[in-house]
């Protein structure tokens, strides 16, 4: 994703009941945030540039990657909360298929591979005090990531408990990784993946460039 450039999208001013500028990001001090303000959310529109982002990122990877490309006309059918869903297959079978899925709230999944499942924003809530730049930053690290061939995933038992693991990176001097109780899993996608024999991970290989 070289050549991908994130679409400008108008700053947006948002204010709390006393009408002072809530400034996102910045909120609290080395005390943390209030105990009144974990699983409270206000002003989750500003999350909807997400959406901008996602859109972009799809044609970006459609227009340079060799890719089947599939719009999911009814998704909130299958996926609740969803309201539009892309899905890029790279015809490599050694790469892995990344999926992007718009939410109402507004927010977006990335799922990629067998396994990963990346809510963003992770929470929302006034606590976490995230900004839509923060979480698009992390969109498109993780797409960048699994679209140059740096992600892995596997499948691991442990004290009699199946654990679904990824890792992404290093890409452009970031890494990360994560590993959740497989049959847990918000969306099954873990539980499914792990069904299988085995435990060797999956290196997932970079997705072929679109000739011209």
């Amino acid at each position: 994703m070289d050549t991908y450039r994130r679409p400008d999208v108008p700053a947006a001013v948002f204010h709390d009941a006393t009408g002072a500028v809530v400034p996102y990001g910045s909120r609290w001090g080395p005390d943390g945030p209030p105990e009144d303000s974990y699983s409270v959310v206000t002003h989750s529109e500003r999350f909807r540039p997400l959406h901008t982002v996602a859109d972009a990122v799809a044609a970006h990877l459609a227009a340079r990657y060799d890719v089947d490309v599939e719009h999911e006309d009814d998704p909130a059918r299958d996926t609740p909360g969803a309201v539009r869903v892309t899905t890029l297959r790279p015809r490599a079978p050694d790469a892995a298929t990344v999926t992007l899925v718009r939410t109402g709230f507004p927010g977006v999944v990335v799922r990629a591979g067998h396994l990963l499942s990346a809510h963003l924003p992770p929470c929302g809530c006034d606590a976490c005090d995230d900004t839509w730049e923060q979480v698009a930053d992390e969109l498109e690290h993780t797409v960048a990531a699994v679209v140059a061939g740096t992600f892995r995933e596997w499948c691991t038992r442990r004290d009699g408990v199946t654990w679904a693991g990824h890792a992404l990176g290093p890409h452009r001097g970031r890494s990360c990784s994560g590993e959740t109780v497989a049959d847990t899993a918000s969306d099954g996608r873990g539980a499914t993946a792990c069904a299988g024999p085995g435990d060797a991970p999956v290196v997932w290989a970079p997705w072929p460039l679109r000739h011209a």
